[in-house]
């Protein structure tokens, strides 16, 4: 899943920002409330069947990733990342043999054994075992400096200190990635440590506002 790599060769139709191409779409809310409806994800194999979804809605190209993305935890200048089983891969007979809009689960919340799977693959249950051992064993991270570089910049854009990003790798490259989400409102509570890096991270703000006190500005 990522936003079509050729934003200039877009359409804007009524509500939704459609590909021209209109590849195999991932569409969902463009307003979220923090509903369970928030989440709620569609498959579109055709662009009539977007008719079906109540807009305004964001559409994003489907690009096969190997079933799993990479969710980015930005504390500051700390960087965490975590794989997360995502929608599985598309291949030429489903897109050649479906119509319509297909409504999908909450993905990145499949089941806390995948969570569990993100700090050590090796003691998921025996459910996931077999996608452990092909996918999340196999999808390396995003390299670190792409990861420091992307979160300085963003950092600088957004003008924020917390957010997470959802990245995901294109399948059979090597190091194309594209970016799915950025949340500003942000939870933590499944990233890895975090209540010692956060708690560093309030600590180092109180340090900087003390020391801005003392020399007056």
């Amino acid at each position: 899943m990522s936003l079509s790599p050729l934003p200039c060769a877009e359409l804007v139709k009524g509500d939704c920002l459609i590909p021209s191409t209109y590849p195999l779409t991932v569409a969902k809310l463009l307003v979220v409330d923090g509903t369970s409806k928030a989440h709620e994800l569609y498959l579109a194999y055709d662009e009539a069947s977007l008719s079906m979804l109540d807009p305004p809605l964001v559409l994003q190209e489907f690009i096969n990733h190997g079933g799993i993305f990479f969710k980015v935890y930005i504390i500051s200048e700390t960087i965490q990342v975590v794989r997360r089983f995502s929608l599985p891969d598309v291949n030429t007979y489903d897109l050649l043999n479906n119509v319509g809009i297909y409504r999908l689960p909450r993905v990145s919340c499949a089941a806390a054994s995948a969570d569990d799977a993100d700090l050590d693959p090796l003691v998921a249950d025996e459910t996931f075992a077999v996608l452990l051992s092909i996918s999340l064993l196999v999808k390396k991270l995003p390299p670190r400096p792409l990861l420091e570089k992307l979160g300085r910049e963003l950092r600088g854009r957004l003008c924020l200190r917390l957010f997470i990003i959802d990245m995901t790798g294109e399948l059979g490259t090597k190091d194309r990635y594209y970016i799915i989400d950025i949340n500003y409102f942000p939870g933590y509570g499944k990233m890895p440590g975090y209540k010692r890096i956060f708690t560093d991270f309030l600590i180092s703000l109180a340090q900087s506002k003390y020391k801005r006190y003392l020399s007056g500005t």
